[in-house]
């Protein structure tokens, strides 16, 4: 180590609001070149956003006043223990685990979920509060219980009536609920049931039992073992009663600690009692880089013997800690949503993950064969970029992901060689850029006082207005594409760059702070850092479960910060950011992605159930819950593509090969409904590229749309430039319609298509050439327009399919596009047409009227394109 750990700790009440960065390092690893680099992780910057469009606005639900005290913001908002800071401060949190918790007025309650079952689409660990843990004295007023300490993991809680008080620290991954008394009496009650037996003694009914000593042993009717372990030198004497839901007080005032623990097993006593005089109170972080690797380090601070600290490690800890002292899975284990939490000895872990090199572009060559495609795409699709019509922001989601994929054309282009494309790129995404800097702007940004945080103003007092981004929901997901677009436009203006850099800086601070000495950001605020992902949840509906659907837009986030650091912020940011991508796609892929094959002893797969790996990727995580639906759909093909759009380089690592395979067949009769949109199979399409690149491009040539957080350019990129162990062109002969000016004529009648200003119905009607109506058919990537040259109107198709297509648009948008292929046993030169609007085949009717009514290619009526 390049200096001590140990010397960077502070109490837990210098731990107020704060986290220290530290100075420690890691040893390298035995390459000479990988040197081993310290993140200063210095602030980005401590100053106030004093310039934002929108000023400084209050949320209308503050952080409870009795609760955070004399604490001043930033607060975390999107921690496990958020609730009870989000007013009314009474709900239930998600944790410290492997327990939650909750606050009440009397006292903190607390319980350990037993209660594990399978509905078909989630397992489910239903929050269960076994206790109540008080003292008599507290009269039972709300306002009498405070935070002292926070840090980024663990709160301190407190508390108290006159001289009398309750300390709690609440440490994420102790097996023990920790209380600390001063001239108090404790008292718990039994909220899972009366108590049975105390200290081996049958209660009866209505009984009581007193007991002498500092362990002492709990059955409540239920069957359910607890230990109460006291840390002190003079015996505890309490009684135990079973009237009521139960109850146990001491015989008077107590000044030490107690710890409670849920015993499930016998056996486990050993290693609980060994250990159950060494407690944390706090924990802090450290870092360290090499170019390829990421260190992340916890280290508590403790009372006792800190190397014989007992902790529970979930899945993704005991993957990548570092000479770590797990004893026997034996010894101890509890089952969370999250798999079994196992335990682990001393104080310090260090987890060590590998870090992408991937930031701008994808890591190797598009494949030649896709070249022209790819290429034709770019010209084609920034031109339709129009700068004088570049987008207004009406919210900060919408906009961001559209922004974000028209970003990814400039980098192609410049990736491609093609720099005359990226200017045009770059100018439409300034021109949209500039509303956020417009005080005079309808949505504006705006810094929120109570908490902290860059906000969407008007939802400073509307949990709906863009997903509740004023409550702090989902801000990884918003600003990640803000930073995403912020990047490219920077990569290539450096005078804007220049200009706007702090502006753009407070969007990088709400979501990847790396410092407690930022006055006005929290750190990391999506971050949970013990569960090791990020949470989507932040203070709306007072804060309550904690959830994540969008492990693909949780990435992005960060993906975004990175590419943001990599032009505006140093080599430290630029690694703290590829630390938080690895260790986000590292939980995507542990909790999100599911592998029938892992089995139920596995000490490492999180969900043991078979049946719940079958459902092969989940679409919501929550504390209590995971399951493969969403709160917005129930497709199988939205559930996957939530999990992986957008399609960006870095995702090469969080597409693994298995789960692409998975997923790919696990949404295929939706990949081959017309009624499933081709915005959600675009994504599952490029993924699934991971593991079959060439039947991937043949998919994707059939694709008409790709929703606004895509485009036909970055599907193709994204496909041609996968790995290929075949070596064969990944792109092949990529179908494409019949280009050029045309007469259109039914195969099987012979007779042309008429349509002209008078009747602008397209009718199968002509029984010459001469009557016919000419074309004009213009290339759309994987698809076309036709424009009826006599009136330089476009063919437009109804999305009911019922209606006759027509030539009556002046602009030609998705209702206007058509795939024209060769129709399959139709004979040379015999195509189908399918509608853009619905996915739909052109059939005809009784009177030759085209119509996009067809399900499948075999219903759809073959036209032969006569060249004009």
């Amino acid at each position: 180590m390049l200096g001590s750990l140990g010397s960077l700790l502070l109490s837990s009440a210098a731990l107020v609001g704060a986290l220290p960065s530290g100075s420690g390092s890691t040893p390298d690893h035995g390459s000479a070149h990988h040197f081993v680099k310290r993140a200063a992780l210095d602030p980005i910057s401590t100053s106030g956003a004093d310039g934002i469009a929108g000023g400084q606005v209050a949320c209308d639900a503050p952080p409870v006043k009795s609760f955070v005290g004399d604490l001043k913001p930033p607060f975390p908002t999107n921690s496990w223990w958020a609730p009870f800071a989000a007013p009314p401060g009474n709900a239930t949190a998600a944790g410290p685990f492997p327990y939650e918790s909750g606050l009440q007025g009397s006292g903190i309650q607390f319980g350990l979920s037993t209660a594990r079952k399978f509905d078909g689409t989630s397992i489910q660990q239903p929050t269960q509060f076994d206790w109540l843990a008080s003292f008599t004295e507290h009269q039972g007023a709300f306002e009498n219980h405070k935070a002292t300490a926070f840090d980024t993991q663990s709160v301190t809680v407190q508390y108290f009536e006159g001289s009398s008080t309750l300390t709690t620290y609440l440490v994420p991954g102790s097996p023990y609920i920790t209380l600390e008394y001063d001239s108090a009496t404790p008292s718990f009650k039994s909220l899972n049931g009366g108590i049975k037996t105390f200290n081996d003694k049958d209660l009866g009914d209505g009984g009581s039992q007193s007991a002498t000593g500092t362990q002492f042993t709990v059955v409540d009717s239920k069957g359910t073992t607890y230990i109460i372990y006291a840390l002190s030198e003079i015996s505890l004497t309490a009684t135990a009663d079973s009237t009521a839901s139960g109850t146990i007080k001491a015989d008077g005032p107590f000044k030490g600690v107690l710890r409670f623990v849920q015993l499930g097993d016998a056996s486990h006593k050993d290693l609980l009692d060994k250990h159950a005089e060494i407690y944390p109170t706090s924990v802090a972080q450290d870092y360290s880089f090499t170019d390829a690797e990421g260190t992340l380090v916890f280290t508590w601070e403790t009372v006792g013997d800190k190397s014989q600290l007992l902790m529970l490690t979930w899945p993704h800890h005991r993957l990548t800690m570092q000479d770590a002292n797990f004893p026997d899975t034996t010894a101890l284990g509890y089952l969370t949503i999250k798999g079994w939490m196992y335990p682990a000895i001393g104080n310090t872990w260090t987890m060590q993950y590998e870090l992408t090199d991937i930031a701008w572009n994808a890591p190797r060559d598009l494949d030649a064969s896709c070249s022209d495609a790819v290429i034709n795409g770019l010209k084609y699709e920034i031109g339709q970029l129009n700068v004088s019509a570049a987008p207004v922001p009406g919210d900060f989601y919408y906009w961001g992901g559209a922004l974000a994929a028209q970003g990814r054309l400039a980098l192609i282009a410049d990736n491609l060689g093609q720099s005359d494309l990226v200017q045009p790129v770059v100018d439409y995404l300034k021109a949209s850029f500039a509303h956020w800097f417009d005080s005079a702007a309808t949505i504006l940004p705006a810094y929120e006082t109570a908490w902290g945080g860059v906000i969407n103003k008007a939802g400073a007092t509307d949990t709906w207005v863009d997903f509740g981004n004023g409550y702090y929901n989902d801000h990884h997901f918003h600003y990640g594409y803000f930073l995403s677009v912020a990047a490219v436009i920077a990569k290539f203006d450096k005078d804007w760059l220049s200009q706007h850099k702090d502006y753009i800086n407070w969007f990088a601070r709400d979501i990847i702070n790396p410092s407690a000495d930022d006055p006005f950001f929290p750190i990391a605020r999506c971050r949970d850092w013990f569960a090791g992902h990020s949470w989507a949840s932040g203070i709306a509906n007072g804060a309550g479960s904690r959830d994540q659907e969008s492990t693909g837009e949780a990435v992005n986030g960060y993906y975004g910060a990175l590419l943001w650091a990599s032009v505006a912020l140093d080599q430290a940011y630029i690694d703290y950011a590829r630390l938080l991508l690895a260790t986000e796609q590292q939980a995507a892929q542990l909790y999100w992605h599911l592998y029938p094959q892992a089995g139920e002893t596995d000490r490492d797969n999180p969900y043991p159930e078979a049946e719940v790996r079958d459902l092969v990727t989940m679409g919501n995580v929550e504390d209590w819950q995971s399951g493969a639906w969403l709160f917005w759909g129930d497709q199988k093909s939205e559930i996957a593509a939530i999990q992986i759009l957008p399609v960006t380089p870095v995702n090469e690592v969080l597409y693994d090969k298995q789960w692409a395979e998975n997923v790919w067949a696990y949404t295929m009769p939706e990949l081959v409904d017309p009624a499933i949109g081709d915005e959600w199979k675009c994504v599952i399409i490029a993924a699934y590229s991971n593991s079959n690149p060439q039947v991937a491009a043949a998919w994707a040539g059939n694709l008409t749309t790709w929703g606004t957080g895509n485009t036909f350019t970055n599907e193709l990129y994204f496909i041609g430039t996968r790995p290929n162990p075949t070596g064969e062109p990944i792109c092949g002969t990529l179908p494409q319609n019949p280009y050029g000016t045309f007469k259109i004529q039914d195969a099987a009648s012979g007779k042309y298509v008429a349509a002209s200003a008078a009747n602008t119905n397209l009718i199968a009607s002509a029984t010459s050439d001469a009557d016919a109506a000419t074309f004009d058919s213009a290339y759309v990537p994987n698809a076309g327009t036709l424009q009826l040259t006599s009136t330089k109107e476009y063919v437009t198709s109804d999305q009911s399919g019922t209606g006759t297509l027509a030539a009556i648009r002046d602009v030609a948008s998705s209702w206007e596009r058509f795939t024209i292929r060769p129709k399959s046993g139709g004979g040379d030169g015999v195509y189908s047409i399918k509608a853009g609007s619905n996915g739909l085949y052109v059939t005809l009717g009784s009177d030759g009227s085209l119509i996009n009514g067809g399900k499948d290619e075999a219903s759809a009526a073959g036209f032969k394109f006569v060249k004009v």
